[in-house]
C-alpha cells in the first residue's frame, strides 16, 4: 500500500514539475515576444522589473529575483514555508526563462503593433501562469503581496492583489510619462486573468438551473426524456403564498439551456428560474475541471 502511495505521489510530483516548466517557458516567451519590447507592465513584481529595465537596462529576470527576495523573506514569516518554497521554484524558473529568451537567445519582438502585443502578450502570459498554477505553484510577486496585505488589513485576497496590480500598472504611466502605457497594461492584466480562469476552471462550463414551478412533473419529464439529464426535486414552501411545492435542481450543458428555457416558458410562464454558471461538476455525464 505504501509503495502504491509513493508511486502515485512520485507521478503526481513529476506531472506537476512538467507543468511548472512548460508554464514558466510560456511565461518567459510572453515577456520576450510582447511585454518587454513594448514596456508593458502587467502588474506585480515583474511590472516593477520592467519599469526598472526601461531606465537601467538591467535584465528583467534578474531584477525579478532581486525584487522578490525581500517579499519572499517576509512571506516566509507570514505565510509559511511550504507555500513560499513552491512559489520560489516557479519564480526562479520563470525568471531564468525570461532572461534566456530575451537576453541570451535575444528573440525579436513578435509585432510592432502595441495593440496586438497587449492582446497576445496578455493571452500568452495568462496561459503560462495558468499552467504553472495547475502544477500547484506560482511565480510569486503580487499574490504573495496580496496575501500579506490581506492578512494585516482584513482586505480580501482578490481585492488585495487587484489593488497591488492597479497601483503598479498606474505607476508605469508616471514612469514612462505616457498615459497610454497603463492602458495597455490593464489590457494585459484583464486578458491574462481571463485566460488563467479558463485554464483553471475549464472552457466548457455547465449551467446550474433552479426551477420553482406549479407544473414540476412536466418540466422534470422534459429534463429526463428530452435533455437526457437528471436532477433533484426538493420540497419547498412559498414564503409569500405559504403554499407547498417542489423545487427542481438540475445541471445541464450550456447548449441545452435554450431548449429548457423555451419549454419552461411554454409550459409555465409564471415559473421562477435561477441560472448560474457551474465550472466543476462531479458525476455521470460531466467531465470535472477540478484540479487534482
Amino acid at each position: 500500500m505504501a509503495k502504491i502511495w509513493n508511486d502515485q505521489t512520485f507521478k503526481s510530483g513529476l506531472g506537476n514539475g512538467v507543468l511548472i516548466v512548460i508554464g514558466c517557458a510560456v511565461n518567459g516567451l510572453a515577456y520576450a515576444l510582447f511585454l518587454i519590447p513594448h514596456h508593458f507592465v502587467p502588474g506585480g513584481v515583474s511590472g516593477i522589473a520592467i519599469i526598472a529595465n526601461y531606465f537601467a537596462g538591467l535584465p528583467v529576470g534578474a531584477l525579478i529575483i532581486v525584487l522578490n527576495t525581500p517579499i519572499f523573506l517576509l512571506g516566509l514569516r507570514t505565510l509559511g514555508k511550504k507555500y513560499v518554497l513552491n512559489s520560489l521554484a516557479g519564480m526562479v524558473l520563470s525568471s531564468v526563462f525570461i532572461d534566456l529568451f530575451h537576453e541570451i537567445i535575444k528573440i525579436p519582438s513578435a509585432t510592432d503593433n502595441p495593440v496586438l502585443a497587449s492582446i497576445y502578450g496578455g493571452v500568452m502570459l495568462g496561459g503560462g501562469l495558468g499552467i504553472v498554477f495547475r502544477g500547484r505553484a506560482s511565480t510569486g510577486g503580487s499574490d504573495i503581496i496580496g496575501l500579506i496585505v490581506s492578512k494585516y488589513t482584513g482586505m480580501s485576497l482578490g481585492y488585495g492583489i487587484m489593488v497591488t496590480d492597479f497601483l503598479i500598472i498606474s505607476a508605469s504611466g508616471l514612469a514612462f510619462r505616457n498615459l497610454e502605457a497603463p492602458l495597455y497594461g490593464y489590457i494585459v492584466l484583464f486578458l491574462s486573468t481571463k485566460v488563467i480562469d479558463m485554464i483553471l476552471e475549464g472552457w466548457n462550463f455547465s449551467k446550474l438551473v433552479i426551477i420553482i414551478s406549479t407544473r414540476p412533473e412536466e418540466i422534470a419529464d422534459f429534463i429526463l426524456r428530452h435533455l437526457d439529464r437528471s436532477g433533484t426535486a426538493l420540497r419547498s414552501r412559498s414564503l409569500y403564498l405559504n403554499r407547498e411545492g417542489e423545487i427542481i435542481l438540475t445541471v445541464i450543458h450550456r447548449k441545452q439551456l435554450t431548449d429548457l428555457r423555451t419549454f419552461i416558458k411554454k409550459t409555465d410562464p409564471e415559473a421562477f428560474v435561477v441560472i448560474n454558471d457551474t465550472y466543476a461538476v462531479l458525476g455521470k455525464g460531466f467531465k470535472s475541471h477540478l484540479i487534482t
